[in-house]
């Protein structure tokens, strides 16, 4: 690797180092001061150079009228060289002007005022063609002066005091200067102010997350700025999502303590009758074979009602389903299939399945344990409020499942709360269940981009809607 690579590679490691180590307030304030600044100095410097090509321009016209008149005064065929006229030393003066020939033999006696190098003599010689060029005059006063053709073998140099001229460029300089000194310093106010309005709201959304991280608190929000709607920046609508993402942090949290509280509630009276049956059978010596019996089949029977509890509670903290265990799920077999082991589970109860003809062939992407779980939930759900002898009726069509029970129906007031974790109607609560049926089957459903909906039946009963996606 070449030192000038290494060089480059060290400077861009140095940059990104100071870059990663400055806030981003200062690096958008160095950024946009920079940019200004660059802008101010290329103005600057553009008008400089404009500026003195004007003047010097002006002089070069007046220097070339000036080698225009001598010209006319001498004619070529005089061969009469050197100083035609010496006033240029003087301000205001006309052009002093010296006719030169392109052999430094045929020079005049007395020297000439003009300086003659071997440029001259090529000009002469008609090698060369007309330039300019700046000198300073025996008086050390800075002079411009014009070497140009004279006919064949002749050269004529003219010259005049360029005093104004330097003056105007010293001048021209020093305002410009001070013009581009002043845009940079305003250029640095600019960017820091840039940077303190532009980044306000990413410094409110910075405090506010800083904030909740300390106190663990989501209802923080971030203040936006008033405006109409749809015409917001991109920081607006980034606080404004951040706000929307503080609101479902918010009520995650409220719903986790929610479901803490509940499952504490609800755990609570079985593991005291767990804890009492214990006790109890640990003391066996003292019963007969009845109560040992009893005692031991109410602890077996708490055990299941903990143990699915808590297997519910278990599915209920799952937010969606495993990537790797979706799969093609036909409908028609696995709704067939849970209606089945439902008569058999609920031998009391009289379960139909209707088929619709476009729902031979549906096939949903899900995890058909899920999905199994999520009907017979409803099916449980349906059973366990009809009467005996009493009726579920079960309809498949191609994008939807209907479960309908002929039971006491859904009080108007309980419709909005059937699918919340442990909520239990009046009259649902001297009936066994912990109340998270509904809730879990609603979650299954969702995950699988599905609707399920709940609704009171026409004549009486409850009816459940899941619609496919």
């Amino acid at each position: 690797m070449s030192a000038a690579r290494r060089a480059r590679r060290a400077r861009r490691a140095l940059g990104a180092r100071w870059r990663r180590r400055r806030p981003l307030r200062t690096r958008l304030a160095v950024a946009a001061s920079a940019a200004v600044a660059l802008v101010a100095i290329c103005v600057c410097t553009a008008s400089f150079f404009v500026l003195r090509y004007k003047l010097y321009q002006q002089l070069d016209q007046n220097l070339a009228q000036s080698a225009t008149l001598a010209a006319q005064q001498h004619r070529a065929e005089d061969r009469d060289y050197g100083v035609l006229a010496g006033e240029c030393r003087y301000l205001g003066a006309p052009a002093c002007a010296q006719v030169v020939p392109a052999a430094a033999a045929e020079d005049p006696e007395e020297p000439y005022l003009l300086p003659v190098n071997r440029s001259t003599r090529r000009v002469a010689a008609g090698e060369l063609p007309a330039y300019y060029s700046n000198f300073t005059l025996p008086n050390g006063k800075p002079g411009r002066m014009l070497t140009t053709p004279h006919g064949k073998g002749t050269a004529v140099q003219v010259a005049l005091r360029a005093d104004i001229a330097e003056r105007g460029v010293r001048q021209t300089a020093a305002i410009l200067s001070a013009v581009g000194g002043a845009g940079i310093l305003l250029s640095a106010l600019g960017g820091y102010w840039v940077s303190r309005t532009g980044l306000a709201p990413v410094a409110r959304l910075t405090a506010t997350a800083e904030r909740i991280a300390a106190t663990r608190d989501a209802r923080h929000r971030i203040e936006l700025p008033p405006g109409p709607p749809g015409r917001e920046d991109e920081v607006t609508r980034l606080a404004a999502t951040f706000n929307t993402m503080l609101a479902e942090l918010e009520e995650s949290v409220a719903a986790r303590r929610r479901l803490v509280a509940d499952a504490s509630h609800e755990l609570r009276t079985p593991l005291t009758a767990l804890r009492t049956n214990a006790e109890l059978l640990a003391r066996a010596e003292l019963l007969n074979e009845a109560q040992r019996d009893r005692a031991s089949g109410a602890l077996a029977r708490q055990l299941r009602e903990v143990t699915g509890l808590v297997n519910d509670l278990i599915e209920l903290a799952r937010d969606e389903e495993p990537r790797p265990l979706l799969e093609d799920v036909a409908l028609v077999p696995l709704v067939a299939h849970v209606v089945e082991a439902a008569r058999e589970h609920w031998p009391g109860v009289v379960f139909t399945l209707d088929v619709a003809p476009g729902a031979a062939g549906r096939v949903l992407p899900g995890v058909p344990a899920r999905l199994a779980r999520l009907v017979t939930n409803l099916l449980d759900n349906a059973a366990k409020f009809s009467p005996p002898g009493g009726l579920v009726e079960v309809s498949l069509s191609g994008r939807e499942l209907t479960v309908r029970d002929h039971g006491p129906g859904i009080a108007e007031e309980d419709l909005p709360h059937v699918f919340d974790r442990f909520y239990r109607a009046e009259k649902a609560r001297a009936l066994p269940g912990s109340g998270l049926g509904l809730a879990m089957a609603r979650q299954i459903a969702h995950a699988h981009g599905a609707d399920l909906r709940a609704e009171a039946a026409p004549g009486g009963g409850a009816r459940f809607r899941l619609t496919w996606p």
